[in-house]
């Protein structure tokens, strides 16, 4: 592929690039900036993040799950191009020196490109901004002091206008047909392409894709990289519904989601860290299938239907009926994830994640819980579950234990009992089928506390 950027400042032309070559991998072995870290190599642990400009603003990335064809037209800094053109430090770099935010050093680029980009954004919220970026050795308290100093410091000018740049723009359109890598600018040029080519490896945000050539060294055959299909990105608000597209990243779903479900939200902000969540996408991370997908069971409970397309032609399924089986979608050779709607609806809304970290972690049960009631009975429940069985699923037999009941602890507490009906999960190194059921039966316990007015929230010790 033939791909065009900047790279601080400077601009860079590539020809017949492989498609899967990662940022990192090319930083540090053609370019030697040397900066820019391999730690996890999986997106994990922030020790390889950059910089990305485009004419949506700066964002975080991780270097090391990032595909050179992912950056055309783009602006990417590193370590490198933070300091001032005189030598001067970024306020970020000079902060950790001055609060002693670095012993080893391993980890110190990540943490201050991070800080960098947050401090651009005017972003203080240091311990989200920082949940990506492990230190093992310092201890977080220095490196919150440095970003809080950060703060305090005006953005350096040359960092100012870096989304106002020209790298050359981005490539030429890619021909259709047998092209073994392309980067369609349209959902109907992919669609074309993706009818003649129904084997290929659709990229995203190549947050989880990035691992199977990082971790397990797989050839992905063709490939398309669909971050140029911008009518395939955005969120779109109506009387009657939301509708996200497929593209649209995992942080902005975020933004858009908030003021509607803001438990939704709250799960989110838990996904991944905010280098992963500017690159994931709502439509990946549904269409991967993963049973333990954090946006399935919130979208399911919220009555979501899944668009799809295939070619021109486009249908509409409810989207819990997309996942048939574990690794079984329905979704046929050449069909692609469009977008996915939401109806509009009060906010009844309530997710719990259960995980190991509270950061971006895997979760070992995700319940989101959406129960209405009318006169002080129960007259609809959704109640969906990740991590419980081979795909996300609803506890059908929980619903029906609870439609047409007082909304009272013993309702709830029988919809618990039904619940074992719905599940048989699996044991694993995250928890036992015994630990998984106890915990989905307990969130719904939980539900019915925290829509009573009981305060729930795990994160406060109280005496």
């Amino acid at each position: 592929m033939d791909i065009t950027f900047l790279l601080n400042g400077e601009s860079v032309s590539l020809r017949g690039v492989s498609p899967t070559t990662t940022l990192l991998d090319w930083l540090r072995e053609d370019r030697q900036l040397t900066g820019t870290k391999e730690g996890c190599n999986e997106g994990d642990c922030g020790a390889c993040t950059v910089m990305v400009t485009d004419e949506n603003g700066s964002r975080a990335l991780n270097g090391c799950v990032l595909f050179l064809p992912q950056l055309d037209g783009k602006h990417v800094t590193t370590i490198e191009g933070l300091a001032a053109p005189d030598g001067r430090l970024h306020p970020a770099q000079q902060a950790m020196i001055d609060h002693h935010g670095s012993q080893c050093g391993f980890c110190t680029p990540g943490f201050v490109v991070s800080m960098a980009t947050a401090h651009l954004n005017g972003a203080t919220d240091h311990d989200t901004q920082l949940a990506g970026n492990l230190c093992r050795c310092t201890g977080y308290a220095p490196i919150i002091r440095a970003a809080e100093e950060t703060a305090r410091k005006p953005v350096p000018p040359h960092l100012l206008h870096l989304s106002n740049y020209n790298s050359g723009g981005p490539g030429a359109e890619p021909p259709n047909g047998a092209a073994r890598a392309i980067q369609p600018r349209s959902a109907d040029a992919l669609a074309e392409w993706y009818l003649q080519n129904p084997d290929a490896t659709l990229i995203a945000g190549a947050t989880d894709v990035g691992l199977w050539v990082t971790k397990q060294f797989r050839g992905l055959g063709p490939v398309a990289f669909l971050n140029r299909c911008d009518d395939l990105r955005g969120v779109e608000e109506s009387g009657t519904g939301i509708r996200i597209g497929a593209m649209t990243t995992l942080s902005d779903v975020e933004t858009a989601i908030a003021p509607h479900h803001p438990g939704f939200a709250a799960m989110i902000r838990r996904y991944g860290s905010v280098q992963v969540r500017n690159a994931a996408t709502i439509g990946g991370n549904i269409a991967n299938g993963s049973p333990i997908g954090d946006s399935p069971p919130a979208l399911i409970a919220l009555g979501a239907t899944l668009h799809l397309r295939k070619g021109d032609a486009r249908r509409a399924i409810p989207l819990e009926d997309f996942f048939i089986a574990y690794g079984k979608q329905d979704r046929a050779p050449g069909e692609f994830v469009e977008a996915v709607s939401i109806p509009r609806q009060p906010d009844t809304l309530r997710c719990y994640k259960l995980s190991k970290r509270f950061d971006q972690d895997i979760s070992a049960v995700c319940g989101c819980l959406a129960i209405t009631r009318e006169s002080g009975i129960i007259t609809a429940a959704r109640l969906a579950y990740g991590g419980m069985a081979g795909t996300p699923k609803r506890a059908a037999q929980a619903e029906e234990a609870l439609v047409g009941q007082p909304f009272a602890e013993a309702a709830f507490r029988d919809a618990m009992e039904a619940m074992t009906r719905d599940f048989e999960p699996l044991s694993d190194m995250r928890a036992s089928a015994t630990y998984r059921m106890k915990a989905a039966q307990n969130m719904l316990l939980r539900y019915f506390h925290e829509m009573s007015g009981t305060a729930t929230d795990v994160l406060e010790v109280s005496p």
